[in-house]
């Protein structure tokens, strides 16, 4: 049955995107996906996510105590998830998800300093993902291009923006060469929380006359904690 409160909706498409639900429950949240719009949104985001964050996992054998406890805890059969070794990006995927699982069923096993991640999109609802962003647990920042980047004209730079609080507005965090990798240092990237704003602007030569974007939004995004 789906849930009237938009909290446990948003949990329950989580839960749904990782692979947590089977059978008639899974077909009734893949029914009202198709039905309400707004649901069908949350369900693009977690997906959208959920893939950044499997994407900065590395393989590594897990001893096999730890299969049994697996399957006790959540449920799920073993067979069932070591045929996901045989696929790397399977594997990163199933390893996101089991994280989650476990997270949600025996409590975290650990508390390790935070990581986030930010996918930036050009506006617009069917806009595919152009960068990512990771901040690692030391406070560096890392930009990625993710997609083919536009060439833009030599009068015009790519210009890098933060938001952290609406009091102080947006801070610059330099200029960005489209296509190419950047990595910030912690002391430039100053403190990153869970929801705060990053996006990328078309300015002047230069960058931005102003302490703010002047020119048009080319990719924006909202970090996510991992």
């Amino acid at each position: 049955m789906i849930p009237d409160n938009q909290e446990e909706q948003r949990l329950l498409i989580a839960e749904y995107v990782l692979g947590l639900h089977r059978g008639e429950q899974a077909v009734e949240i893949e029914r009202w996906l198709a039905e309400d719009e707004q649901a069908a949104r949350q369900a693009a985001y977690w997906r959208e996510h959920w893939v950044g964050a499997a994407e900065l996992l590395e393989p590594a054998r897990l001893p096999p105590g730890l299969w049994r406890r697996l399957a006790r805890e959540t449920g799920i059969a073993v067979p069932w998830w070591r045929g996901l070794w045989q696929s790397t990006p399977a594997w990163r995927f199933a390893s996101a998800a089991l994280l989650v699982a476990l997270v949600l069923a025996v409590g975290p096993l650990r508390q390790p300093a935070p990581v986030y991640t930010v996918v930036l999109q050009a506006p617009g609802e069917a806009a595919q993902p152009g960068w990512r962003i990771t901040v690692a647990d030391n406070g560096d920042l890392q930009l990625t291009p993710l997609a083919q980047q536009a060439d833009y004209r030599a009068d015009r730079s790519v210009q890098f923006w933060t938001l952290e609080n609406n009091a102080e507005g947006p801070r610059s965090l330099g200029l960005v060469e489209p296509g190419r990798s950047l990595v910030i240092p912690a002391e430039q990237v100053g403190g990153v929380e869970s929801g705060q704003l990053f996006e990328l602007t078309l300015e002047p030569p230069g960058g931005s006359p102003e302490p703010r974007p002047t020119g048009p939004v080319l990719f924006i995004g909202r970090a996510v904690a991992l």
